[in-house]
């Protein structure tokens, strides 16, 4: 049976882990610049809930024949399942949208830089996983670069940054979901359409009760072209696309492999100012990125700590036959 150009072209990006990574660091960006844009516009937990609802509507076409066969499995780990959709979906997102009525989008980004050192940590305490020298220079140098772009090459704009409740709001969605990247190891045997389907559904229904007592309190989403344009853009892009790239290149790779990746979020978001918003690119912009590219391609190269030790392990001699 032969198969379309098409069809292997979409096998090949599925299995191209960085890729996925760098498209999810970019849908995040822009959602983390748009979830800034409108605050005070759109109610932040409506807008979460709203989210997941609508990108479980869009995968329940393509995840159905998926589903109706992971039916059993789904059936003996809805514990599983809503701790996951808990974590990964309903609290990181509406906590995040709900810090950034109170922050900047750059307070935000500079939070996000802490990803791979929190993913570390949780693999850590959970599985006794352990950082290369390798990996830790690598996250060290794309983190240096993110700061970098950050403070715009001056140390006194990051002295002078004040955390305010809107960062205590992004930093603890943050810890979050952190620990739903490094969960995902032990995630249930689903397709990867049905696990995002049922985990997303589940996290919409957990937003519900949220979204209803913001709207009980006077603040009700006003349906407008714009709002609209919004609701379904975070939906489809960093929801339905960029959940999918995340989950397989976690799979691929594993939670601290992937880790650096968000540290691309800093630079495409300044990417999207230079280009959307009229903002200049300066020589701390060219600085930043290399350091983040050199600190990815230094981190994603290097072995594990676990992965090291395993390999240095002698292999035991076998042991003699009995019977010769």
């Amino acid at each position: 049976m032969s198969v379309s150009p098409l069809a292997r072209l979409g096998r090949r990006l599925y299995d191209a882990p960085y890729l996925l990574l760098t498209c999810t660091a970019f849908f995040w960006a822009s959602n983390m610049v748009l979830g800034r844009y409108v605050a005070g516009h759109i109610p932040p937990l409506t807008l979460a809930c709203l989210r997941w609802a609508l990108a479980t509507l869009l995968i329940l076409p393509f995840a159905w024949r998926q589903l109706s066969m992971d039916a059993p499995i789904i059936l003996r780990n809805i514990p599983a399942l809503i701790l996951l959709a808990a974590t990964g979906i309903a609290c990181y997102n509406a906590m995040s949208y709900y810090g950034l009525q109170y922050t900047q989008a750059l307070n935000g980004l500079l939070i996000q830089s802490s990803s791979p050192l929190l993913i570390a940590l949780w693999t850590l305490v959970l599985f006794r996983d352990r950082l290369s020298r390798g990996q830790i220079a690598g996250i060290l140098l794309s983190l240096l670069g993110v700061t970098v772009i950050i403070c715009r090459g001056d140390l006194d704009v990051l002295l002078h940054l004040k955390p305010n409740v809107g960062d205590l709001w992004l930093l603890l969605a943050l810890i979050i979901y952190c620990f739903y990247a490094a969960i995902l190891r032990i995630r249930p045997p689903l397709g990867p359409l049905s696990f995002l389907a049922v985990t997303m559904g589940i996290g919409a229904i957990q937003l519900i009760p949220f979204a209803l007592w913001e709207a009980a309190s006077g603040q009700a989403f006003a349906f407008t072209p714009f709002n609209g344009a919004v609701v379904l853009y975070v939906s489809i892009f960093p929801a339905l696309v960029a959940y999918l790239c995340f989950n397989r290149g976690v799979e691929l790779v594993g939670a601290n492999r992937a880790a650096p990746f968000f540290h691309l979020m800093p630079v495409f978001g300044s990417a999207l100012a230079i280009l959307f918003l009229g903002e200049i690119f300066a020589w701390y912009h060219g600085v930043g990125y290399a350091l983040v590219i050199a600190g990815i391609v230094t981190a994603t190269r290097a072995k594990s700590a676990s992965a090291k030790s395993a390999s240095t392990k002698p292999i035991p001699a076998p042991k003699p036959d009995p019977k010769t």
